[in-house]
């Protein structure tokens, strides 16, 4: 059975039989009111099937009202007249408003094997859909983005659902005055996030006007109260500038023999407020507060030329501003909309936007889908099938972020479009700023995984390529390519965000899983049991929300096995062959020397075959007091006790430090030492500094810097000895030399 969402308040009316028989007859004479305006639409065969269709629902809601006192079966005869009448749907569409208010348990149940016997199974269908959104919640404010997503996935199956849902959408906020501050709040939401831009989507900018207007009205109170007060006092100004403006323009069309009819379209509150929230100007510097629109009586075939005939009027009259014209007509937009606009400069020096389109144009511009219908025999909606199943491709991917699709549904869904050209010459329209990577996603996503680049009209580009309209584009591919997190910084279609993110998603996803594998391995080893309250201190210590993330850091070398030891078992000792045991190969850590009365690292003179290097950073040498560093890629680097990266290393990686010591082998070695010298510079002390070190002591030098200024001179040696004790003698040799003040051991 079907458990409708809705759940009225069944109130009995508690009036005397006049005033039941009133209202009564006033729901009969709004449903009579609404077959007399239908009676254009709705074929007169289909009247007995509407017909059972509003007794169905009488007899299931009856004089059933709402908290604020609305009778629902009028809400359903409003919806069914906007639905019918506004947006031009046909009597399944009419069907379906009546009905989709009815309310099944413990008033009349039935299923949609019932309703489909009844009615047909394109009305069950619609009914389907809006059950399914009536059932989502989007007053949890908590998982708004994630309903809206469940809405859009519904919505996107049947165009008709999306229709009859705006149509119902409308009714309610023309009816907003009567509801709770919190209902209007959130239908005005709904509205502004979701329904607006799905009604701009499929062509009827007259009802995403209305819309976007009443949200404003709710959402923006004091806002939208001030321009309306303003609009009204400028009234009178703006028909004066219009009836100058368009005067010349009347005469020289009719002198050319133009069949047209002239309007002036104030510009709508939202548009207004939006302008003046996007520009942070005052509603007097808004230069485009309404736009002129020539509409031509024409035939079909002669449409395109007299449209540029027409404009070729406008602009011998007024000079136009050629950025910002727009060409609808060669390319129409994805919604079908047709239109050719400029703006001009008028009278008084002011901008005007100028619409030139055929009376068949303007009631597609207002009318969308339904229009498509009238037109073209139901085959005007390709475009929006082809834009519902990109929708549906995006929403079903399970990793989607539902609040950055929200964002940039609406983004997209208002941006302006281009048109490129396949190599083959087939036409694809883009969002504008679509970059070469958004093309190769629009043709397929695999193709957009392995783009390296392509070519433009002929000449290679790069992936961030910013396409123009009339690009002709082809695209190389290599199976080496992979998605790039960078790649999400210049991408601006749905379509190539979702992928990418998908992808990355599904990396990152491999490297978790690898990730939790090294994890468990380890505490296996350690023979520390793994649970719950374990992995959340883990994460509460690294500041992560999900264990996914921190498999993801150990499987990349962002954290440290070690270190989380450290975290779980504290400060226990433990010996240096097991810390080393965790980043070393097996093999490698039994080829180590370790002193175990004191558990010491050895380090012998011998540096043949090692399994450690001397730290450059502080160049230790036989005879210096040492400590080990594990490094993750280069195994175990020797450092000085006073080495000055010594602290940090200590106070930050403790976990990492091994205690070590020489052992003297009996080998002779050589360690690299630097000696930094100053002193009063004399003819020749060059000369007795090298005599010293490679003729008295035997110590093979590897370069000297000396610089000398104000009979001063400072000094760098680099040179090769055996252990701490041979530097010594070195050190104080150098002293006894004439002129020399200091000599140290320098760290570098």
């Amino acid at each position: 059975m079907w458990n409708w969402p809705y759940k009225p308040i069944k109130k009995k009316l508690q009036f005397k039989i006049a005033v039941e028989i009133l209202l009564n007859e006033k729901i009969q004479n709004a449903y009579n009111a609404l077959i007399f305006q239908c009676s254009k639409s709705v074929p007169a065969s289909d009247l007995p099937l509407v017909d059972k269709a509003f007794n169905f629902a009488a007899d299931a809601i009856g004089n059933t009202v709402w908290n604020q006192g609305e009778f629902i079966l009028n809400h359903s005869i409003s919806v069914a007249k906007i639905a019918v009448i506004e947006l031009g749907l046909s009597t399944d569409a009419l069907i379906s408003a009546l009905l989709h208010n009815v309310y099944g348990p413990g008033k009349m149940e039935f299923s949609p094997e019932e309703v489909k016997k009844l009615f047909g199974s394109s009305v069950t269908v619609i009914l389907e859909g809006i059950i399914k959104i009536n059932a989502l919640n989007t007053g949890n404010l908590a998982f708004q983005s994630e309903n809206f997503r469940r809405l859009l996935l519904t919505l996107s199956g049947d165009v008709k659902v999306i229709l009859l849902k705006i149509a119902d959408q409308m009714q309610d906020m023309r009816t907003l005055d009567n509801q709770p501050l919190g209902l209007r709040e959130r239908l005005s939401i709904d509205t502004w996030h979701l329904y607006a831009p799905l009604a701009h989507r499929l062509g009827l900018y007259k009802v995403n006007s209305e819309l976007l207007d009443l949200a404003l009205k709710y959402l923006h109170p004091t806002d939208y109260e001030s321009i309306v007060d303003k609009l009204k006092e400028t009234a009178v100004e703006r028909a004066g500038f219009v009836s100058a403006f368009v005067m010349p323009i009347e005469k020289k069309l009719q002198s050319r023999g133009f069949d047209f009819e002239m309007k002036a379209r104030t510009k709508s509150i939202y548009s207004i407020w939006n302008k003046m929230k996007k520009q942070k100007v005052d509603f007097h510097e808004v230069y485009d507060l309404f736009a002129i629109r020539i509409i031509l009586n024409t035939e079909p075939e002669n449409e395109k030329a007299a449209c540029w005939q027409a404009f070729s009027v406008v602009t011998e009259e007024y000079l136009s501003n050629p950025d910002r014209l727009r060409d609808w007509i060669t390319y129409p937009k994805s919604n079908g909309y047709e239109s050719l606009h400029t703006t001009v400069l008028g009278p008084g020096k002011r901008w005007v936007e100028v619409q030139i389109r055929t009376h068949r144009m303007d009631d597609i511009a207002e009318n969308g889908l339904a229009a498509h219908w009238r037109y073209k025999g139901g085959k005007g909606g390709d475009e929006i099938d082809k834009w519902l199943r990109n929708v549906r491709e995006i929403l079903e991917n399970p990793q989607l972020n539902p609040v950055d699709f929200i964002d940039d549904f609406k983004v997209n869904i208002y941006e302006d479009e281009i048109f490129v050209f396949t190599p083959k010459g087939d036409l694809l329209k883009l969002r504008a700023g679509a970059t070469l990577l958004d093309f190769a996603y629009e043709i397929h996503s695999k193709i957009g995984d392995k783009c390296v680049g392509g070519k433009v009209n002929g000449k290679l580009v790069t992936l961030k390529y910013v396409l123009k309209n009339g690009d002709q584009i082809s695209v190389e591919t290599s199976n080496n390519q992979k998605p790039k997190l960078d790649w999400l910084d210049f991408v601006v279609t749905s379509k190539a965000k979702t992928r990418i993110k998908a992808s990355l998603n599904e990396d990152h996803k491999k490297e978790a899983e690898n990730g939790k594998e090294i994890f468990r391995r380890k505490f296996k080893n350690w023979k520390i049991e793994l649970n719950d309250s374990v992995i959340r201190d883990i994460l509460k210590y690294y500041k992560l929300k999900l264990a996914v993330d921190l498999y993801y850091n150990i499987s990349v070398g962002k954290v440290d096995t070690l270190e989380i030891k450290e975290q779980v078992i504290g400060k226990r000792e433990e010996s240096q062959q097991d810390k080393l045991s965790e980043i070393l190969p097996p093999q490698e850590v039994k080829e180590l020397s370790f002193d175990n009365s004191d558990d010491y690292l050895v380090i012998d003179n011998n540096l043949k075959d090692v399994n450690y290097k001397l730290a450059v950073c502080c160049n230790p040498i036989f005879g210096d007091d040492i400590f080990g560093f594990v490094t993750i890629l280069e195994g175990i680097k020797i450092h000085r006790l006073t080495c000055p990266n010594a602290k940090q290393m200590i106070e930050r990686y403790p976990y990492r430090i091994i205690k070590a010591k020489w052992r003297n082998t009996g080998k002779r070695n050589s360690f690299q030492a630097t000696i930094h010298i100053s002193g009063s510079d004399r003819s020749g002390i060059v000369t007795d500094i090298s005599r010293i070190i490679s003729k008295e002591i035997g110590i093979q030098m590897r370069s000297i810097s000396i610089n000398s200024e104000d009979k001063s001179f400072d000094g760098t040696l680099r040179v090769f000895v055996n252990d701490l004790e041979h530097l010594d003698f070195l050190i104080q040799k150098l002293k006894n030399i004439k002129g020399v003040h200091s000599v140290t051991r320098s760290d570098a």
